[in-house]
């Protein structure tokens, strides 16, 4: 098996960037889901209730994340940390710290979404915690839902798309790491790899919710509620959840390379 794909979402909901190598850190891919959209409660804003979201691109410029979106002048926010003070925001049920971006972010995403909202960022030295029920007392996230990575098989993708009336893109699922050879949906079972020089503890399949409908090309949700679906009829576990992909945490730090070989440890 090897590595075939590496997407880092600089902006939660926002369309990836795709990479040939990247360097693994404890809470992730460098840059990938640093900034998030936060509401007038400072809960977390996503494209599951703001499908527009989906529809915008992030580039890393060389001191700037350049955001674009057809029709609207490009925001370019710096890459070094801001000054501001942190403040208490909302990801699901947890409650974390993060800078805000700056007036000029908030009024674009605002503009934009036809509500107000603001943009945060999760800067080095704030941490959040992995649920303890899967991680390790050290182990941390940035806006991510709840894990550093998610990883899945193109033969699993391959597998749903036979099901299909209409074939779905992997972007549809939003992995980190997409890994050819192997069996459909081979990745439920693995608990440790190594992909290059890194090792991986996988720790929770993936549950799967109404984001999987929208098209990142058009920001619209499927009629039918597809892959979603389709998924549900054969995917859905005992005490509910539809699983589609593998959650990691890194247990060693280094580089990796589209094209390094993925082994299974465990």
């Amino acid at each position: 098996m090897r590595l075939t794909g590496i997407n880092i979402y600089p902006v939660k909901s926002t369309r990836p960037i795709a990479l040939t190598e990247s360097e693994v850190l404890p809470r992730g891919l460098p840059w990938d889901r640093r900034w998030m959209l936060i509401d007038s409660e400072a809960r977390f804003v996503t494209a599951r209730q703001h499908p527009p979201l989906a529809m915008i691109d992030t580039a890393l410029g060389t001191d700037t994340l350049n955001i674009s979106v057809a029709g609207r002048a490009e925001l370019r926010i710096p890459l070094a940390e801001p000054a501001a003070p942190s403040i208490p925001v909302t990801v699901w049920k947890d409650r974390c710290q993060a800078v805000p971006a700056g007036a000029a972010a908030d009024a674009w995403f605002s503009d934009y979404l036809g509500m107000p909202v603001r943009l945060v960022r999760m800067t080095d030295q704030l941490v959040r915690p992995v649920n303890p029920d899967y991680g390790q007392p050290a182990d941390q996230v940035s806006f991510a839902d709840g894990f550093p990575l998610l990883l899945i098989c193109e033969a699993s993708l391959q597998d749903l798309n036979r099901r299909l009336a209409s074939p779905v893109p992997m972007q549809r699922f939003r992995p980190n790491l997409v890994v050819e050879g192997g069996q459909p949906y081979g990745e439920d079972r693995w608990r440790r790899l190594r992909v290059g020089e890194v090792e991986f503890e996988g720790v929770k399949n993936c549950s799967r919710c109404v984001f999987t409908t929208i098209d990142p090309r058009t920001g619209v949700k499927d009629a039918d509620g597809e892959p979603l679906r389709t998924l549900a009829r054969y995917r859905r576990r005992e005490g509910g959840g539809v699983f589609f992909g593998q959650n990691l945490i890194p247990r060693s730090r280094g580089s990796i390379r589209l094209g390094d070989s993925v082994q299974i440890l465990e």
